[in-house]
């Protein structure tokens, strides 16, 4: 480890642990096997802190606060909960709202089997949902002629953003819109057959973590979303910087 870069020492639940200054909660406790779920963060990516499914309890100056594990710097002295009854029932909402503002068919996805959202569900031993369902009316796009994007599916992790940004470099994915009706788009909101910019690399596709998103050809629980090539593709970038 460089002499510049200082070690912090911090707790983890029950285990004593040590990190650089440059690392967040989330690097740390990954280090070291102690599991914190999340939908938006992906090794290779930029850290966003959108899905909050990270949070987790930090005590600092004697105030215990939640904090997205991804996007929180580790600091000297922390004492952090990765697990408690509080953080599961968190948890467990967010993933309910999830489920109760989009479309999530499991039975009818590309993806069922192989989603990301699905397994976080079942790990937190979600049966039902409390809230009541909007059924929105969201668009599909089927006009690229690999590729297909399915509104009703996704869960605004701005994985595609990201990766189309940093690893990519087109940057043909961004958000548009606010609240409820926030959604990710191509090219301002063109249709992605149109997207000048769109290498049609199929990134995207593959770090999506639930059927938003997907290559044309799939039936019904057929989509594996292959990701080795990301934390590769980063390294090389930032050994060309």
């Amino acid at each position: 480890m460089p002499s510049s870069v200082r070690v912090k020492t911090l707790r983890i639940d029950d285990l004593d642990v040590a990190g650089d200054e440059q690392q967040t909660i989330f690097d740390v406790a990954i280090e070291h096997d102690i599991p914190i779920p999340t939908l938006c963060h992906l090794d290779g990516l930029g850290a966003v802190g959108a899905c909050r499914m990270c949070l987790v309890e930090v005590t600092n100056a004697n105030q215990t606060r939640l904090q997205p594990a991804c996007a929180t710097p580790i600091e000297e002295g922390m004492q952090i909960v990765t697990n408690s009854p509080r953080l599961q029932e968190y948890r467990r909402m967010i993933l309910e709202l999830l489920f109760a503002e989009g479309n999530h068919v499991c039975a009818v996805c590309v993806s069922n089997g192989h989603c990301e959202l699905q397994g976080l569900a079942q790990s937190v031993g979600m049966t039902h949902v409390r809230f009541p369902y909007h059924y929105p009316q969201r668009s599909v796009d089927a006009s690229h002629r690999r590729f297909v994007v399915d509104h009703n599916r996704c869960v605004l992790c701005t994985r595609c953003v990201r990766v189309c940004d940093e690893i990519e470099g087109a940057h043909t994915w961004d958000l548009m819109g606010a609240s409820s009706q926030t959604q990710v788009v191509t090219d301002l909101n063109q249709p992605w057959a149109e997207a000048e910019t769109c290498t049609g690399c199929g990134k995207c596709i593959h770090v999506c973590p639930t059927g938003a998103l997907f290559e044309k050809g799939h039936s019904v629980a057929e989509m594996h979303k292959r990701r080795q090539f990301l934390p590769y593709l980063r390294a090389m970038r930032e050994r060309e910087l």
